[in-house]
């Protein structure tokens, strides 16, 4: 799986980990329910920091799509929220 972190890049993951990738996504979806920018910054974070520790980086010169985009760091709770799907940001 490639997982787009905007403004970032892509990231290779196993299928393995997007259990762990929704439970971290989970976590951004209930920030965005709430209005602490603390909680949902943290949320995020930790979802983006999944990302990278799980994942390794895409090659930069192939030309792959994502199979999913999330959002850069430094995005609003107002961005996020607009993101969001019935699934969260991960499907699964």
């Amino acid at each position: 799986m490639i997982v787009r972190i905007m403004g970032e890049g892509q990231y290779d993951l196993d299928e393995a980990s997007v259990d762990k990738l929704n439970e971290l996504d989970a976590a951004v979806e209930a920030a965005c329910k709430g209005t602490d920018e603390d909680v949902f910054d943290a949320a995020l974070a930790a979802l983006l920091d999944g990302v990278r520790s799980m994942g390794t980086a895409h090659p930069v010169d192939a030309i792959d799509s994502s199979d999913l985009i999330l959002p850069g760091p430094g995005s609003t709770l107002a961005e996020v929220s607009e993101m969001l799907g019935d699934e969260g940001l991960i499907p699964g």
